[in-house]
């Protein structure tokens, strides 16, 4: 069995020139403001241990996100234990990116948890105390990520400079938290 490898679609030739326009991007306080900044494209760069799939493909350029784009990002944030998939909250993946910006690394996060179905979120709330009742990764506005070249640290600075969502520091089970709910952090 081929493992699926989402790449650029329909974009392909300005994906060149984003990576450029992204890298160079100046920082701000701010995920929707740091965006701005990034030029005319957004970027988001991921896999998953979980199902062995990658991502690494620009969402939006000259002002709107890429529908067919976005609609590969869902699957790939889909929950993985019953292949369930939701439209993911599209505040969630600019955080997702402007951190990834700040941070000024290449690698791709690696995607632990995105959207879960109710069910999947009650089965990871019976085995831990640190999955929320009303978690917001049901309604596709969350997602579990790490780095190997960063710290948890690192990741929820990088994170919480975006003042745009809230950041969960895990730092035993190495891995950060971050959603686009209010703007709140939890953790060490």
């Amino acid at each position: 069995m081929t493992t699926p490898t989402y790449c650029l679609t329909r974009r392909g030739v300005l994906a060149a020139f984003a990576a450029t326009t992204v890298a160079a991007a100046p920082t701000y306080s701010n995920a929707f403001g740091l965006m701005r900044g990034a030029g005319d494209v957004r970027r988001v760069r991921m896999y998953s241990g979980r199902t062995g799939e990658n991502i690494d493909t620009v969402y939006w350029i000259d002002g709107e996100y890429i529908g067919e784009v976005v609609k590969e990002i869902n699957h790939f944030m889909r929950d993985w234990r019953t292949d369930s998939a939701i439209s993911m909250d599209l505040r969630n993946l600019d955080i997702l990116a402007a951190a990834h910006s700040l941070m000024d690394v290449r690698e791709p996060y690696m995607l632990l948890s995105g959207y879960r179905t109710p069910e999947t979120n009650a089965m990871l709330r019976s085995r831990s105390s640190g999955v929320a009742k009303n978690s917001l990764h049901m309604k596709g506005q969350a997602a579990d990520i790490r780095l190997k070249s960063r710290s948890v640290d690192q990741i929820a600075r990088a994170a919480s400079a975006c003042h745009a969502g809230g950041v969960g520091r895990y730092s035993r089970s190495d891995f950060v938290h971050m959603d686009c709910g209010p703007v709140r952090s939890w953790g060490r």
